[in-house]
């Protein structure tokens, strides 16, 4: 391995492998996650994964050779399933299906919305890193629902800075097991990596501070429709918020949801869409309001639960 060494700052101590070297080097957390897929990345000697955590003064090498090469792409594909809803010169609002991911990942071999895009051969903002470019919020490869990417330079910038200041309206529309008490209210818990399963989320005393809003729609037996708020964007915050005070969005395995009752209803991913997305557009200053149906997996479910079959 040809290697650069590089000593770990004070000012990165404790942070993930991931966040840390993608700072020192000025690429992307993504570059970074392939370069350690592919051993490229020592620390005091040692391979490292993403999410070990950087000590001050150790030091790290990086295969220069493998930093230089080409970040792995996938090729632009269609996916089924995905409609635009709403598209000019410089936004595409788009309805993301299940199984769908936002941009390119290390790991993620299925279609995405920015791949479907340029398949389409729909432009997009070259601002971003390169497997996201013009990509401005994302949505899980899980939950269906409305997006909205940057077609123009100035659309992401404007974008970025209304996700930043919180002026977006994102709602999401969730079933969730049981009847949250009270029935309307505000989850105020930080959000970090799972102590213990890296691979998921956790409200702990070390997260980023995460805002959820929720009200109850319609309550069946088993469950209930929920009006989703948010005013932070954490990966996963919803389901964890929810799975936090005991009421996980049915379906969801991952966050604890009831095997049995996911497979009565023919579910195979949680039970969350996001079905309003409004926005000052980043031209004009005229705001966009966007919705979306639930889609059919979801629809069935939660006819099912509320015919009490």
């Amino acid at each position: 391995m040809s290697a650069r060494s590089l000593p770990v700052p004070d000012g990165l101590a404790g942070e993930r492998v991931d966040v840390g070297l993608a700072r020192l080097l000025g690429v992307s957390r993504s570059r970074v996650a392939e370069l350690v897929a592919a051993g490229a990345v020592l620390l005091e000697g040692r391979p490292v994964a993403k999410s070990d955590r950087l000590r001050a003064g150790a030091w790290l090498e990086v295969d220069v050779e493998a930093l230089d090469g080409p970040a792995s792409t996938a090729p632009p594909e269609p996916a089924p399933g995905m409609r635009i809803v709403h598209e000019d010169d410089d936004v595409v609002v788009v309805d993301k299906p299940v199984g769908v991911a936002a941009h390119p990942s290390p790991g993620w071999t299925g279609p995405t919305v920015v791949g479907a895009l340029a398949a389409a051969g729909h432009r997009v903002a070259t601002s971003g890193a390169a497997e996201r470019q013009g990509v401005v919020h994302r949505l899980d490869v899980g939950t269906s629902g409305l997006m909205v990417v940057a077609k123009s330079e100035r659309a992401y910038r404007v974008l970025k800075r209304a996700f930043k200041e919180r002026t977006v309206e994102k709602v999401y529309h969730a079933v969730v097991q049981g009847h949250p008490e009270p029935t309307e209210g505000t989850i105020d818990a930080p959000i970090g990596r799972h102590p213990r399963d890296d691979w998921k989320f956790a409200v702990v005393a070390t997260g980023k501070p995460s805002v959820t809003h929720y009200r109850v729609l319609e309550m069946v037996p088993a469950a209930s429709l929920v009006e989703v708020r948010l005013e932070t964007g954490r990966t996963h915050q919803i389901r964890v918020h929810m799975a936090a005070v005991r009421h996980p969005c049915v379906g969801d395995l991952t966050y604890g949801a009831d095997p049995a009752l996911a497979r009565r209803l023919g579910l195979t991913r949680q039970w969350l869409h996001a079905a309003r997305l409004g926005f000052d557009h980043p031209a004009t200053g005229e705001r966009l309001v966007c919705t979306s149906e639930y889609p059919q997996d979801l629809a069935h479910a939660w006819e099912v639960l509320r015919a009490g079959e």
